[in-house]
């Protein structure tokens, strides 16, 4: 099982989701044609505890789900864009109850986060802590404690979950460093993460054949960590930027990442 997540998502319970590659969000109709199920819980917050209460819906869902005995409670992976991927990594940070992550542009340090700018409008994101979807409700000198707790750099020493990073450096909206002070705290602490950077593309994927690339690479992905598939080479060996966009690991092996 993925469980995918973003604010609330039941008003899309009867939509139809084309099978084609998308920007970087789970596209849920490809794995549900691929042996997954797929959960889309919706989220409910309260201020200042934007993390906490994530955790408190999902994994609420999550455990009522695992008592079904079609569902795997050993094998589930959870997958979350932006805001999403922000409590993606809040989620692993916090609880090791997942085999297996995605985290497509996160924010993992707001108080470095807080100052920074959206380069696609030229705003300040100080709006986006103190009024907006971030939810914290202060700024960072009124409550520094309440963005540090917010914030899951300061715990990455707790993760236990094979996490993929998504960050680009054209990224408009949230500052591409999340991602790499993500990953390197996390290859800092010995622990299994993988970054990936579409160079000159956007906070969600624009050039389609970069969609498709993610997609074969999310699929991979999970298929090893959920399903017992071999591992790809990207993953065990990873690609060296010398090699990038001539070499793309794809190959399966008998290797171990």
């Amino acid at each position: 099982m993925i469980v995918y997540f973003y604010e609330k998502l039941s008003d899309n319970l009867n939509r139809y989701v084309a099978p084609a590659p998308t920007p970087s969000r789970l596209n849920i109709s490809y794995f549900v044609s691929n042996g997954y199920l797929v959960f889309t819980p919706d989220i409910s917050y309260t201020d200042g505890q934007p993390g906490e209460s994530a955790m408190e819906y999902i994994n609420s869902g999550v455990e009522k789900l695992k008592q079904n005995p079609w569902v795997d409670g050993t094998k589930i992976g959870i997958q979350g864009q932006s805001w999403g991927g922000y409590q993606v990594a809040y989620l692993i940070a916090h609880t090791d109850m997942y085999a297996a992550a995605w985290a497509g542009a996160p924010v993992v340090n707001m108080t470095s986060a807080y100052g920074g700018i959206r380069w696609s409008s030229g705003m300040n994101r100080q709006f986006q802590y103190e009024k907006s979807q971030s939810r914290l409700g202060k700024t960072l000198w009124e409550a520094p404690d309440l963005y540090i707790k917010n914030s899951p750099l300061f715990a990455m020493d707790q993760v236990k979950t094979p996490v993929v990073i998504m960050s680009n450096d054209k990224d408009g909206a949230v500052p591409w460093y999340q991602g790499i002070e993500m990953f390197t705290a996390l290859r800092r602490l010995g622990k299994p993460a993988w970054l990936l950077n579409y160079n000159g593309d956007d906070h969600n994927l624009i050039k389609r054949h970069n969609r498709k690339d993610i997609q074969i690479r999310e699929q991979q992905f999970f298929d090893y960590y959920l399903k017992g598939a071999k591992a790809p080479v990207w993953m065990t060996k990873g690609v060296p930027a010398t090699q990038k966009g001539k070499d793309w690991g794809f190959e399966l092996t008998d290797d171990k990442p």
